[in-house]
């Protein structure tokens, strides 16, 4: 379970660097659709998709679990000991996926901030200016409701009878 929850880690870490490279530069993605496709069918210059740069989960899926097929390929022949199991494999394609999303988050939420920049800092000082406001009326209704108070405390109390001088009034006593 240590060696699954380790490569989980390293695996969104990997995903974050993919999504990340591919974002700067897709040489590879286009090297390979030069190959695949004819001159008419091939990418333009300004088109910046990658294998998982602005691909939908299933190509990525597919990308990611390839990448990871031939690389268990290669350590099976390599490594002496069979370290590669299946739920290794796993979590290795589910971490990558992951990573790739946070990246992709990461960067969708810092062009906008970037892009807000400046109304954030207005945005905060309405904010500030309106709590301002508020406290302020808040203030003046409890001086308001304190003078009310005094007003009536100091309003004269007609006397009341009695309930003896009353039940006298009556005649029953």
């Amino acid at each position: 379970m240590t060696l699954e929850l380790i490569l989980f880690v390293a695996a969104i870490l990997f995903g974050i660097v993919l999504y990340w490279r591919e974002s700067n530069g897709n040489q590879l993605y286009r090297f390979f659709n030069k190959l695949m496709y004819s001159k008419d069918l091939q990418m333009k210059e300004t088109d910046t998709k990658g294998f998982v740069y602005q691909q939908s989960f299933v190509l990525r899926l597919v990308f990611i679990t390839s990448l990871f097929l031939i690389g268990i390929i290669v350590a099976q022949f390599l490594l002496p000991i069979n370290v590669t199991t299946i739920s290794l494999f796993m979590s290795m394609i589910v971490g990558t996926i992951v990573g790739t999303y946070v990246a992709g988050f990461i960067f969708k939420s810092g062009k906008i901030i970037d892009e807000h920049s400046d109304s954030l800092g207005d945005i905060v000082k309405e904010t500030i200016d309106k709590g301002k406001d508020l406290i302020e009326e808040l203030k003046a209704e409890k001086q308001e409701e304190k003078v009310v108070e005094e007003k009536k405390d100091a309003a004269p109390k007609e006397e009341q009878k009695s309930a003896r001088e009353r039940l006298k009034d009556k005649g029953l006593l």
